[in-house]
């Protein structure tokens, strides 16, 4: 892609020519950033925010994971008995410390679910990678409602003000999924959680609406369907999901506060209600959520084994149309998470095969990526060693899943350890590593900063083993019959869970190193001498055509677009430019 009106955008392909100041700097002061409607500032604002909600989720994982190194439950006590009473503790109260254990175990993991699923994996790629990146990509000046953009983020604050809220009156012990009838009685604040999640909807429809128009109608000249970047069809394929599913879960929340503050019987048989309805409610939305979450996931890998392997990318229609198949297909697959609830043989048996057929698309995706790097001048630099990461767990998830939409042997895992570490391959194995790896491959455009090389890769080699050692063998603590959300246990389980809680603190020890040095690399004193060049890794999407970081209006005339977006130039690359 080439941008033939643009002596400037030409001049820096060349490396000379006068810079213009980037969009960090165009508007200065506290306010031009709060009510910006420059979607590459909000970007960074979805980043910061999401990276802040993750750093939370995580130091509750912690917590927890340190109460299962030994199966006593001794931990939290301890810990509650040394926290004043104003931190949630008991002042060194130890009787009531003990009592106050186990709920605030079941706290702990309700609040690292929850803030991992609404606050920081839905949001994450669409709000801070797709935001900053889809109108460069296509060429625009801006996406189609930078007002509406701006509110969705907003609305995304106030829904976070909500569940910070929650941890503060109470917390939340009834798991992510608010299932009823536990959380229609149990006395935590489960109603301003369920606001909470009510907003984020909200903001989460908005953001899809407006990638959806953005994508229709301001596509550069000459930018067809077919010249679209694959990262630019996962977010669509994203945002249609969006838009149609979460009402559904809108819906199901509010009949839940009714429930909870009307007395009136909807979910809570003790009322007259019926339980297994909440669950068809929440997962016909929460199962194409998790579509919501893989799926830019997914478009991130195809740039980066694309761009980081030289090679165009294999079967691009096949991958562009599995994204659109993956969404239309995680509509009717929710049945598969309650074949223990009690539903018919004909619909578990139909919900099975559903789920082995939307298999199929993701398969393609990865044969795709495979059959790419297949041959390909593959560079090992960061940003490709957590694509080829993801390609290890996330296969490692995928396949797991096919154990789970199996009738009689996901009635053996079903609520078990199995379950745990198959959601986590896929979530954090796919969306999270494919997120970091995605942050490094666009880091130095988004900032005009690079990042300490060798650091960078032995966080990435922390995190692979950290990952897998923490939640490998949770498979055979569930094919072994441990179930999931214990506050104890036998000490049969001993030995994997003290594996499992040593790998969680090497993958929190790798995670906070990436962090550590992509903070320094914004210090003005890790400025490097020269401006970077525009097209860092020798890409060829047309967000490698702008500046580096990018003007406040991404373009100096209108791109136009010529060739497919995996058309890569022959040049020498860059690589990686260690300043430190």
């Amino acid at each position: 892609m080439a941008d033939d009106k643009s002596k400037h955008d030409a001049e820096h392909a060349e490396g000379h020519g006068k810079r213009e100041p980037s969009y960090l700097v165009a508007q200065r002061g506290l306010k031009s950033w709060l009510f910006t409607i420059d979607h590459k500032r909000l970007g960074l604002m979805y980043l910061g925010s999401t990276l802040l909600f993750f750093f939370v989720g995580g130091v509750a994982a912690i917590l927890f994971r340190t109460e299962l190194l030994t199966p006593a439950g001794d931990f939290i006590p301890w810990l509650l008995s040394h926290l004043p009473t104003a931190l949630g503790g008991t002042g060194g109260d130890v009787e009531a410390a003990v009592a106050q254990s186990a709920t605030t175990y079941n706290k702990l993991f309700t609040v690292h679910g929850a803030v991992m699923v609404f606050l920081v994996i839905i949001p994450a790629v669409p709000g801070s990678l797709g935001n900053f990146l889809l109108p460069l990509m296509l060429g625009a000046k801006d996406v189609a409602f930078p007002r509406l953009n701006l509110l969705s983020f907003w609305v995304y604050t106030l829904g976070a003000c909500f569940f910070l809220y929650t941890l503060f009156a109470g917390g939340l012990d009834t798991g992510w999924t608010f299932y009823t009838p536990y959380s229609s009685t149990t006395g935590t604040a489960v109603v301003s959680a369920l606001f909470g999640a009510f907003i984020l909807g909200f903001s989460s429809i908005l953001t899809g609406l407006n990638f959806m128009v953005t994508i229709h109608k301001m596509r550069a000249p000459g930018m067809t369907w077919n010249r679209m970047p694959l990262f630019c069809w996962s977010i669509y394929a994203t945002a249609v999901i969006q838009v149609l599913a979460t009402p559904v879960l809108a819906i199901t929340l509010l009949l839940l506060v009714v429930e909870r503050t009307l007395n009136i019987g909807i979910f809570d048989p003790a009322m007259g209600g019926d339980p297994v309805l909440f669950q068809h409610f929440f997962w016909f939305y929460s199962h194409p959520a998790v579509y919501i979450m893989i799926l830019p996931g997914f478009g991130i890998i195809s740039e980066l084994v694309a761009v980081h392997s030289r090679k165009h990318i294999f079967g691009y229609k096949a991958i562009a149309l599995s994204s659109v198949a993956i969404a239309i297909i995680s509509f009717i697959v929710w049945g598969h998470h309650m074949f223990v609830s009690g539903q018919s043989e004909l619909a578990a048996i139909v919900f099975s095969f559903l789920t082995f057929a939307v298999a199929v698309p993701t398969a393609i995706k990865v044969f795709s990526w495979v059959a790419t790097l297949y041959k390909g001048s593959i560079q090992f630099n960061t940003p490709m060693l957590y694509a080829l990461m993801f390609l290890f767990t996330f296969s490692i998830g995928g396949l797991t899943g096919v154990f789970l939409g199996t009738l009689s042997v996901d009635v053996h895992l079903h609520d078990t350890y199995f379950v745990v570490a198959h959601f986590h391959y896929v979530m954090m194995g796919g969306t999270i590593i494919a997120f970091i790896g995605g942050l490094h491959h666009w880091w130095p455009k988004m900032t005009g900063r690079t990042y300490s090389v060798w650091q960078s890769k032995w966080a990435a080699l922390l995190v692979f083993i950290g990952f897998n050692m923490t939640f490998f063998n949770q498979f055979v603590l569930g094919q072994q019959g441990m179930p999931r959300r214990y506050y104890t246990y036998v000490p049969q389980f001993q030995q994997q869970h003290m594996m499992s809680t040593i790998g969680s603190y090497i993958l929190f020890l790798g995670l906070l190193w990436i962090a550590i040095y992509l903070l320094a690399s914004l210090r003005r004193s890790a400025a490097p001498k020269e401006p970077l060049p525009d097209n860092t890794w020798g890409g060829a999407s047309l967000e490698w055509s702008t500046q580096t970081p990018p003007i406040e209006h991404n373009f100096h005339g209108q791109p136009r677009v010529d060739t497919d977006p995996y058309n890569f130039p022959q040049i020498d690359r860059t690589g990686e430019v260690d300043h430190h």
